[in-house]
C-alpha cells in the first residue's frame, strides 16, 4: 500500500494531478482500502472519489466520511432484483439501494452508472432515470464498449449495443430535455430535464470523445495505462524504489509514452477487459 500511495504522490508532483478516482474491480472489498483511502486523503488533492458496485457502501460509509470523500459513482444496471443478479452475476439489490440511501442521507453526492444492454436491461432506462431524478442523483448511461470478447465478436456487440439515439428517443417520450454545459475534457454529454434534474450519456460509439480525454489509469500492481482502447501498459513500480530526484524525470518520460497510447479520434476496441483496469 505504501508504494501505491507513493505512486499517487509522484504522479501528483509530476502532473499537477488534483483529482483521483478509486475504482476496480470492486475497491471496497480490498483489505487495504481503508488505509489507502486515509493516506491519499492527506495528499492535498482537490477531489478524491470512488466507483463501486455498492454492496459494501453502508458498511464503509464511516471511512468514506472520515476521509472526506464527498462523491461516488455507483454501478447499477437494473432495479429488478432478478435482472440485477443476472447482470452483476450475484449480489443483493436491496443492499445496494440501502447503501445509496445512507450515502445520500450523509450528504454525499452520487452518480449512478448504467450500461443499457439490448435484450437484458434496456427496458430499465426509464425506471432508473425516474429513480435518480426523484433522489437528486445524476444518472450516467454508458454505451457498451468493444472490450474483451466484444472487441472481436462484432455480431455479439451489435446484438447487445443500445446507444445514445435509442436512449434519447425513449426519454423524449416522457420528458423534454436540453443539452447542458460540460467540462472540455468530460467523457459524458450532459442533458437537463428542466425542473427535474440532469442525466448524462458516455457515448464512446455514438459521439467519440477520445481527442479530449485527459485520463490515466494506475493499477494496484504498478502499471500505468494511457487508454482503454490499448493493451499497452507501462510499469512504474521500479521508479518507486529510486531516490525522488531520479524518479521524477523517469516518470515524466514514462507518462509521455502512456499518453502516446491515446486514440486520436475514437475508441477502437481492445481485448483487455474492463474489470482488470476499471472505468
Amino acid at each position: 500500500m505504501n508504494k501505491l500511495v507513493r505512486a499517487v504522490t509522484y504522479l501528483k508532483d509530476v502532473t499537477g494531478l488534483d483529482k483521483l478516482r478509486i475504482t476496480g474491480g470492486e475497491p471496497l472489498i480490498s483489505p487495504l482500502f481503508d488505509g489507502f483511502l486515509r493516506a491519499v486523503s492527506q495528499l492535498g488533492l482537490q477531489d478524491v472519489s470512488l466507483t463501486t458496485n455498492g454492496q459494501l457502501l453502508e458498511r464503509k460509509l464511516p471511512v468514506l466520511l472520515e476521509s472526506c470523500v464527498r462523491r461516488l459513482n455507483v454501478s447499477l444496471d437494473s432495479l429488478d432484483a432478478a435482472a440485477f443478479r443476472r447482470i452483476a452475476r450475484g449480489g443483493d439489490l436491496a443492499e445496494v439501494l440501502r447503501g445509496i440511501d445512507a450515502c445520500l442521507a450523509a450528504g454525499l453526492r452520487i452518480k449512478i452508472n448504467m450500461v443499457p444492454l439490448r435484450g437484458l436491461n434496456h427496458e430499465q432506462v426509464m425506471p432508473l432515470l425516474d429513480y435518480c431524478l426523484d433522489r437528486g442523483i445524476e444518472l450516467r448511461f454508458i454505451e457498451l464498449m468493444r472490450m474483451g470478447h466484444l472487441a472481436s465478436d462484432t455480431a455479439a456487440f451489435r446484438q447487445q449495443f443500445y446507444g445514445m439515439p435509442e436512449i434519447l428517443s425513449v426519454i423524449s417520450e416522457r420528458y423534454a430535455y436540453r443539452q447542458a454545459d460540460n467540462a472540455l475534457d468530460a467523457t459524458a454529454q450532459r442533458f437537463e430535464i428542466p425542473g427535474r434534474g440532469y442525466f448524462g450519456i458516455i457515448a464512446n460509439e455514438s459521439a467519440p470523445f477520445c481527442r479530449t480525454c485527459s485520463r490515466l489509469r494506475l493499477s494496484s500492481s504498478g502499471w500505468l495505462y494511457g487508454c482503454l482502447s490499448s493493451s499497452n501498459r507501462h510499469f512504474l513500480g521500479d521508479l518507486l524504489d529510486a531516490p525522488y530526484e531520479q524518479a521524477l524525470p523517469a516518470l515524466r518520460q514514462l507518462l509521455q509514452r502512456a499518453l502516446e497510447d491515446k486514440q486520436e479520434l475514437a475508441f477502437s476496441g481492445d481485448v483487455m477487459v474492463m474489470k482488470i483496469i476499471g472505468g
